[in-house]
């Protein structure tokens, strides 16, 4: 009998598109979904209702190692964690890490200590040893947004790189030649998968990846972006960017209220575009244009590979899936604004 994963190599994608096209068809587009349902018939496979895989009346706890709650993102991953546990009847223990690693340590043993039967995180280091010993001692780990490389274990994020390459595809059709990144390298790695996918998009069009400016600030906060809309409304008018992409939207819309105050329309004069998609997005003084990423649905996602895994055991084959970002639009951007001659404002460089 055919199984996601026997789909997902057949229609060359990955298990969460699979996934997707089953559970929330709107997030994959209308020849990938064709080309899924394909092979789904020519397979003959036959979803089985994910609630009914798992054994009733054997009580589980979860752990839940979030790295930073401050940080909306994280928070609506984690409602769809607890919304996916409610549902096949297990509960789940969230601890904040605070985006400190010596704190992200301290979390872990105290989730052993509480004997959970497994462990999601969005790690805060990556290469925390104390994460490969508890694989090493047979406790299922999925690692949440972010993709483990070469550890024995599941993991699931979105693609950052094709993200960036959105963001900078939508700014390039709008005209904008001289754009900035905001986002720090001391951050995560997603950040410069971010940028590399917006230079990618950018110099396919002939712009120089030394044309893209770079403001590297601290951490994802909403202070940062504030800061970095500082920078940038301090440069005189002919010399600053025409759009500026941010790692995130915590950042957008720091850099979205510092111009606000300034007195520099959006997107008038410089176009913003973030990434992620939190409520508050739409809901900002201009409504942010961001790259989505399906946040409720990693943490729902992680829930159920990390239950597959627990009554699977050894039997279980690791899984790496790969959510597709998706641009939504909305009025933050706008075409590149023209100086008198018709040539394009430069960038902040």
């Amino acid at each position: 009998m055919a199984n996601i994963r026997d789909v997902a190599r057949h229609a060359g994608v990955s298990a969460g598109t699979v996934s997707n096209v089953l559970n929330r068809p709107s997030y994959v587009n209308a020849a990938t979904r064709e080309k899924v349902l394909s092979s789904i018939k020519e397979l003959e496979f036959v979803p089985v209702a994910n609630a009914r895989q798992y054994r009733p009346g054997r009580e589980r706890t979860l752990g839940f190692a979030l790295a930073d709650m401050g940080n909306p993102f994280f928070v609506d991953v984690a409602l769809g964690a607890e919304a996916a546990a409610k549902e096949f009847g297990v509960g789940v223990m969230i601890v904040h890490n605070g985006e400190d690693p010596s704190r992200e340590q301290q979390n872990l043993d105290l989730l052993v200590q509480q004997r959970v039967h497994g462990i999601m995180i969005t790690p805060v280091d990556e290469r925390n040893p104390r994460l490969e010993e508890l694989i090493d001692r047979g406790i299922p780990v999925v690692y949440v947004d972010r993709i483990s490389g070469d550890r024995p274990c599941c993991s699931l994020a979105t693609d950052d790189f094709a993200g960036g390459k959105l963001a900078g595809e939508h700014l390039l059709d709008l005209g904008h030649t001289r754009i900035s990144f905001v986002g720090g390298s001391a951050i995560s790695r997603q950040v410069d998968q971010r940028f590399d996918g917006l230079v990618d998009a950018t110099t396919k069009a002939g712009v120089p990846e030394s044309d893209i400016g770079r403001i590297d600030v601290p951490t994802w906060k909403f202070a940062d972006g504030r800061n970095a809309g500082r920078q940038i409304a301090a440069l005189p008018r002919d010399e600053r960017p025409t759009a500026v992409f941010c790692a995130n939207d915590m950042l957008a819309l720091g850099v979205l209220q510092e111009f606000v105050l300034d007195g520099i329309a959006v997107p008038e004069e410089v176009s913003i575009i973030g990434f992620d998609d939190l409520d508050w997005a739409s809901a900002a003084t201009v409504p942010l244009t961001t790259v989505r990423q399906p946040r409720e649905e990693l943490g729902r996602t992680a829930v159920r590979m990390i239950l597959d895994e627990i009554e699977q055991g050894a039997a279980h084959e690791h899984e790496h899936v790969i959510f597709e970002p998706e641009l939504i639009v909305r009025a933050s951007t706008g075409p590149a604004p023209k100086l008198r001659d018709g040539a394009p404002s430069a960038l902040l460089v």
